[in-house]
Parts: structure tokens; C-alpha cells; sequence
């Protein structure tokens, strides 16, 4: 079969995305989707349908496939191999007060050292715990847990075949040690009311998991933060800051990070390295709630922020709409602080939702530098990076050359980049981004004092409003 060609799946919450690439250059030359059936629990047959779907008529001359799939879900199989139950994905939230039990049994500092991260209701643990406790004749039944990619990576392998992971999607099961590359097998069984199911082996970044019974190469897979950076090509100093929904900050790291406090996950990337990450509730939401409240729609709501002056004349919104998890903040509410006659127009309104959010985010990044993480610059992707608000006001806010990758599916992307290193049989993965560069968005030194400003005032608003106190990190 042809290698001239590779294919990456992204099988997310909402959908399977396939792009197929060059292998040398990364030039996408094909694409497929296919949906996913909505809800927080799901059949995994419905990702596979929807694989075959999506890569319908697109495989042809591809000679590996790499899978990106949403992190943290449980898929719970018998002695057969059989589903057992729907798997719970990383957004069923029935497992939070699993999370909080496992958390209080064993104690943040343990939970950190021992799996770099703490148990939250996101986490394969604690929806383990909650199957123990809720349904044990069903968790008597389980033979076998794999993690979504897991899954799909042991499903196009065919019968017969070792169900295999990598140290990325590991990472975010809350039985897996990024510092020492091992399972946990007694907070497994300690979360799971003493059963010990067996786990998919954990295979390197360049290794094959085997060949389809077509012979096309697999890859080990990862999960999808992992996956993204993949196909970022990031490299120690930068991180990137998605704006979807929800807001995600992550970096590449040499070194294994452990918070006790929860607010940066202690993951492993898809290299043999590391991906610390925290996570804010509140990112893209901000924007869309703010100018419907305007009436107006997204573009001239950017015209409104843009016309403001840095700093939004005094005006401060904390825009926790959703509550927040960088801080901990479950149930918070948005506030905003600094009204007056002069400054209350649409215009400063709509310029201090775009500061408050980025400001949220901004704490996320001083929290991987509390774990020791280099930030020289900041890669802004997601739907709201696409705002002209957002662009012009990153810099300001973030304090460092901020730079904006094409719009592209970049888990489905760094996995065909997997795809095509476990196909070369190389040291190294291939040098895709050479192909395109990117053009960065200075701050000079009045925009880094004006950002410092912003900032310090955000973080008073914030300790007024909900007794969080910070003092800003230096850029």
C-alpha cells in the first residue's frame, strides 16, 4: 500500500473528523465528518458507525491512521469483549461527588504526587467509583477499561488484537503516572471497590499499535489536548490558549508537574514529554452572551470593542456566567465592577468582555508558570480567536507575542502526524508548520504596562467579588 499518505480521526464529544495529509509535507488533500448522537453517555458503536462514515471513500493510498479522541470517557467491557454499559463521557458529571470522596480518601497532596492531578468528575477514576456504587453488578461484569481512542485504535485492529493506549490519554485517567510511565493499579482498585480490571498497554509515541486487516498502519493514538499540541508542533515556551466554550491553556514541559491545589492537570503529551493544562469554564460564552445583551451581532460587536480604549474606561467585568474552575469557583456569578455615567456605554462594555475573559485566561497561564512553565508566547486558536477584538487585545492582556495558526482541525491534524512518525519509523515526528509560519502580534512596553494595569485591576475586582487573591505574574 502506498505511504505517500495519512490519515488522522478526531473523535470528539460532538463528531468524528477525518483529514487525510501528505505524510512528508502535511498538506491536507482530503476531508470527512460524520455527527455523533447527542448526550453525556454514548453506545461506542455510534463512534465507529460514524468513523466509517467519515472516512467513507477517503482512506484510499492512506498507509496510516492516527485517532485523537475526547479524553477521560469510560468504556467498560466483559470477558467478551462486549460493552458493557454506554460509556460515560467526560462531560457526565453524575460521578462529581465520586470525585469529591476520592479526593477526600486519599488527599490532594497523595492524589498529586501519585497521578500528577487531582480526581475531578471529568476523570475515568471517579466515574469508576460511581459504577462501584451505583451499578456493582454491572462493575462485577468488567473485564477491561479503555478510554475512547483506546477503543477505536483496538477496533480497526481487528479480532485478536492487544487493546494498546499512549502516555497522553493515560495521563488523564487519574490510575496512570506520567512522572514514572505506570499504572496505578491500587487507586484503580481503591476507586473501584477492590476490582482490578485489566488496562490497555501503554505503547511510545513513534510505536504502531498493529495493522488494520486491510494492512493499514495504526498509530498509538492520544487524546485530544495531546493530539491538538501534536499538530501545533509545540515546542517548551509555547502555550496555547483555546477559546471554544469552555477555555483550555496548555504548554509543552521537559518536567512531570503536581499541583495539589487542582487548578493545572499534570498531563503527558503525545512525545515522551509532558502537558500541563488548566482549564476556565467561561471563554467564548463571554462573547456571545455579551453582545446578545447588546443586540448586536458578533461583527460589530467587535467594532464596539475596538473603539474602546484599553482598560474599557475603568470598567471590570469577571465574567464568571457558568461559575469557574480556574478558580475554583463552581458557583460563582459574573460581576462587574467600575460603573459610572462616563464609562457605562456599549462600547466599554463590550471592550471589558473581552478583557475580563481574557484576563480568566490569563490566570491560567500564571498558574503553569507556578508549576514552572516558560510562557515566551501564546498560541490563540479556537472559534473566538477568530474575533478581531480578541486579536487586538491578547497582546495587551497576555504580555507576550501572541500568534494566531491557521484555522484548521488540529487534533485530527496532530494525529495524522503521529500517523505519518510511526510510518517513518523515525526519532523524531515530521516537521509539518515549516510549510507555514506564523505571524506574530507584538505587545511593546506601553501595551505590557497597559496589560499590567488591566490585570491588576481584574484581580482586585475579582477579590471584591469573591475573596480570590492574586497578585499578577510578571510577563
Amino acid at each position: 500500500m502506498s505511504s505517500d499518505l495519512v490519515a488522522g480521526i478526531d473523535s470528539s464529544t460532538q463528531s468524528t473528523k477525518v483529514v487525510v495529509c501528505d505524510a512528508d509535507t502535511g498538506e491536507i488533500v482530503r476531508t470527512g465528518r460524520a455527527a455523533h448522537p447527542d448526550g453525556t453517555e454514548v453506545d461506542p458503536a455510534a463512534w465507529w458507525d460514524a468513523f466509517r462514515e467519515a472516512t467513507d471513500g477517503l482512506l484510499d493510498g492512506v498507509g496510516a491512521i492516527g485517532i485523537g479522541g475526547q479524553q477521560h470517557g469510560m468504556v467498560a467491557l466483559d470477558d467478551a469483549g462486549e460493552v458493557v454499559r454506554p460509556a460515560l463521557l467526560w462531560n457526565d458529571t453524575r460521578s462529581a461527588k465520586a470525585a469529591e470522596d476520592l479526593g477526600g480518601e486519599l488527599g490532594p497532596e497523595n492524589w498529586a504526587k501519585s497521578v500528577g492531578s487531582l480526581p475531578v468528575a471529568s476523570f475515568t477514576v471517579t466515574k469508576l467509583r460511581w459504577m462501584a456504587e451505583n451499578e456493582p453488578e454491572l462493575a462485577d461484569r468488567v473485564a477491561r477499561v479503555l478510554l475512547p481512542h483506546d477503543w477505536l485504535t483496538w477496533r480497526l485492529l481487528g479480532d485478536g488484537a492487544e487493546p494498546v493506549t499512549d502516555r497522553g490519554d493515560a495521563s488523564g485517567t487519574g490510575y496512570f503516572s506520567p512522572a514514572t510511565g505506570e499504572y496505578r493499579q491500587d487507586l484503580l482498585a481503591h476507586a473501584f471497590g477492590g476490582r482490578t480490571p485489566e488496562l490497555p498497554k501503554v505503547i511510545g509515541p513513534a510505536e504502531a499499535a498493529g495493522h488494520t486487516p486491510d494492512g493499514i498502519l495504526v498509530s498509538a493514538g492520544t487524546g485530544d489536548n495531546m493530539a491538538a499540541a501534536l499538530g501545533l508542533e509545540l515546542v517548551p515556551g509555547d502555550v496555547v490558549v483555546s477559546l471554544g466554550t469552555s477555555g483550555t491553556v496548555f504548554g509543552v514541559s521537559e518536567t512531570a508537574s503536581a499541583d495539589p491545589s487542582g487548578i493545572v492537570a499534570g498531563f503527558a503529551d503525545a512525545t515522551g514529554r509532558f502537558l500541563p493544562l488548566a482549564c476556565t469554564l467561561n471563554a467564548a460564552r463571554v462573547l456571545t452572551a455579551t453582545s446578545a445583551m447588546l443586540g448586536v451581532e458578533l461583527a460589530e460587536f467587535d467594532k464596539l470593542a475596538l473603539a474602546a480604549t484599553p482598560g474599557s474606561g475603568g470598567l471590570t467585568f469577571v465574567p464568571y456566567l457558568d461559575g469557574e474552575r480556574t478558580p475554583n469557583l463552581p458557583d460563582a456569578k459574573g460581576t462587574l465592577f467600575g460603573l459610572t455615567r462616563a464609562n457605562m456605554t456599549p462600547e466599554n462594555l463590550a471592550r471589558a468582555a473581552v478583557e475580563g475573559m481574557l484576563c480568566g485566561l490569563a490566570a491560567g497561564l500564571d498558574a503553569l508558570r507556578e508549576q514552572g512553565l516558560e510562557v515566551r508566547r501564546v498560541l490563540l486558536i479556537g472559534g473566538g480567536a477568530q474575533s478581531a477584538a480578541v486579536r487586538a487585545v491578547a497582546p495587551i492582556v497576555f504580555g507576550v507575542p501572541v500568534v494566531i495558526p491557521e484555522v484548521a482541525e488540529y487534533v485530527a491534524v496532530g494525529a495524522a502526524r503521529q500517523a505519518a512518525w510511526a510510518l517513518a519509523s523515525s526519532t523524531e515526528p515530521p516537521r509539518w508548520q515549516e510549510q507555514h509560519g506564523y505571524t506574530p502580534l507584538e505587545p511593546n512596553e506601553a501595551d505590557r504596562a497597559e496589560g499590567r494595569r488591566i490585570r491588576q485591576r481584574y484581580l482586585e475586582a475579582r477579590e471584591l467579588g469573591h475573596g480570590i487573591s492574586a497578585k499578577p505574574k510578571e510577563d
